[in-house]
């Protein structure tokens, strides 16, 4: 098995980690792939590739060593090229992330093939321009569309279908993914979501509504946005990682992607009793 391992450097004891990781790996009879830029003599790879894309579609599982922002920048090189992935956690939350870093002798069995396989929809976001042109973009967690500099609301002209369903006066509105349910979407009051399910899910943020309320998306609808704020701009922003500047003539579309994220999954485990736990560490960990 040809297996790419990509750490972030900047979370403690990530090295280590992925040094006991490649070496476990290598006793089993695996190769490992790295970056170039992430090479090192303690990871033993026996391969170092330029670019993620290169390296993701040259090995046949990818492992993340991080927290969940590591697994999620990742996780769209894995989709594109139909490549499993599992992340180790060395985040504070780790909702995505499968194992713990005291849990890598776990990874053997991913050599005797006794793992499952379960399958994440995830977002295709597009902004049309005022002048034709479109920009692209996947989202793993969720696509935020919020205000511009000033701390004021903004209006958001929501249509789903193509039928014009409701404006907002809000901070913004957030489009997310069932992985996502449990992140951005959870602290505006979103619903938890299995990470099975194929919808997806509206929610306002600090809306000056009383009627306004998180809508549930079959995985077919498509919404379209058009915000409106006091400076004449808002942003865009895909999995908190990528900001996109919009103006007030242009348009976001969001819907289901065709490509999915397909996760490694090593334990038997109850979502919603894992979504408990992790949210009672925050609690203990704020107190």
């Amino acid at each position: 098995m040809k297996i790419a391992i990509i750490v972030n450097f900047d979370k403690k004891g990530a090295l280590l980690t992925a040094s006991k990781i490649s070496e476990l790996m290598i006793s089993e009879g695996a190769e490992v792939y790295t970056l170039k830029s992430e090479y090192s003599e303690d990871l033993h790879s026996t391969r170092a590739y330029d670019t993620h894309s290169e390296l993701v579609s040259a090995c046949d599982v990818l492992l993340t060593i991080g927290g969940d922002g590591t697994i999620i920048h990742c996780a769209k090189h894995a989709a594109v090229f139909g490549k499993p992935i599992l992340g180790i956690n060395l985040g504070r939350l780790g909702y995505v992330a499968e194992l713990e870093a005291n849990e890598t002798e776990m990874l053997k069995a991913l050599l005797s093939g006794e793992y499952t396989l379960e399958s994440r929809l995830m977002l295709d976001v597009r902004v049309i321009r005022a002048n034709g042109c479109e920009e692209c973009y996947t989202a793993v967690n969720d696509a935020v569309i919020s205000r511009g500099s000033l701390s004021r609301i903004i209006d958001l002209a929501v249509s789903i279908d193509g039928s014009p369903v409701s404006s907002y006066r809000a901070d913004g509105i957030i489009l997310s993914t069932p992985t996502g349910s449990t992140a951005y979407a959870l602290s505006a009051g979103g619903p938890v979501i299995a990470p099975n399910l194929k919808c997806f899910e509206l929610v306002p943020v600090c809306s000056h509504s009383l009627s306004a309320r998180c809508v549930i998306l079959s995985s077919d609808s498509v919404v379209e946005v058009k915000a409106q704020s006091p400076d004449g701009k808002s942003y865009l922003t895909i999995d908190g990682q990528i900001s996109v500047e919009l103006s007030e003539k242009d348009t976001v579309e969001i819907k289901c992607s065709e490509k999915e994220l397909n996760m490694i999954v090593l334990k038997k485990r109850n979502f919603f009793k894992l979504a408990s736990e992790k949210l009672r560490e925050v609690n203990v960990n704020e107190a």
